[in-house]
């Protein structure tokens, strides 16, 4: 299959050009466009050289059901994952009634949207190719796709998940803290956080106390906003 092309669709700065990076580390996946405006978004698919979007809910000039309410009403059946930090059981509800793929919140490593863009595009080559469904479990498994976790070895996904919420909400977090937050032990913590540091997703520093001369490693989260 050729790549699927991804429109990104998010009003911040920041977090916008950290998914369009995310999507071109992906195999089969190319960002062909940002749009930081509900009313951009829809001018840039009514092209119709998109094959999905990454839609953030919390728009300048609309909510982004809105934006897939008037895709689907011009005859639009573009795919749509959801990128947001709108946590309403509501939201999530009318996402899903509307055919919303996936609902990613945000902050998140950038595993979480590896491993729900890789379940996506997966059931999409199957339908491509015209595959059947064996069973009763096979449709559940259709219609409710469980990813497969590709987190490094030795880290969960949810707890990684878990540290990316607690960087991206306060600046400046040591390995203690963040262990004393999770109920881990240090070393534990210090791993996640030396992991986001490698991707990238998170930034070294020193923190000096002042009571003493050795520093502490502080991590800032940096990917999004």
């Amino acid at each position: 299959m050729p790549d699927l092309r991804v429109l990104v669709v998010e009003d911040d700065p920041v977090a916008a050009e950290a998914h369009r990076t995310y999507v071109d580390r992906l195999p089969g996946f190319a960002c062909v466009g940002i749009a930081g405006t509900a009313g951009r978004a829809l001018q840039v698919l009514a092209r119709g050289d998109v094959d999905v979007v990454l839609l953030d809910m919390h728009l300048p000039d609309g909510h982004g059901l809105d934006v897939v309410r008037r895709m689907r009403a011009l005859g639009n059946q573009t795919d749509v994952v959801a990128v947001t930090s709108a946590r309403e059981v509501a939201a999530v509800q009318a996402a899903a009634r509307i055919g919303v793929v996936q609902y990613v919140l945000k902050p998140f490593a950038f595993e979480t949207l590896r491993d729900r863009l890789t379940a996506y595009a997966r059931q999409r080559r199957a339908a491509s190719l015209g595959e059947v469904v064996a069973d009763q479990d096979e449709v559940d498994r259709l219609l409710h796709p469980a990813t497969v976790s590709s987190v490094p070895k030795g880290l969960a996904g949810g707890v990684l998940d878990r540290v990316v919420q607690l960087l991206a909400n306060r600046e400046g977090w040591t390995a203690e803290e963040i262990a004393t937050s999770l109920g881990t032990s240090r070393i534990t913590a210090r791993r996640y956080l030396e992991h986001l540091a490698d991707q990238g997703q998170a930034l070294r520093t020193q923190r000096y106390d002042g009571r003493s001369g050795r520093p502490k490693v502080e991590y800032s989260w940096v990917a999004e906003s």
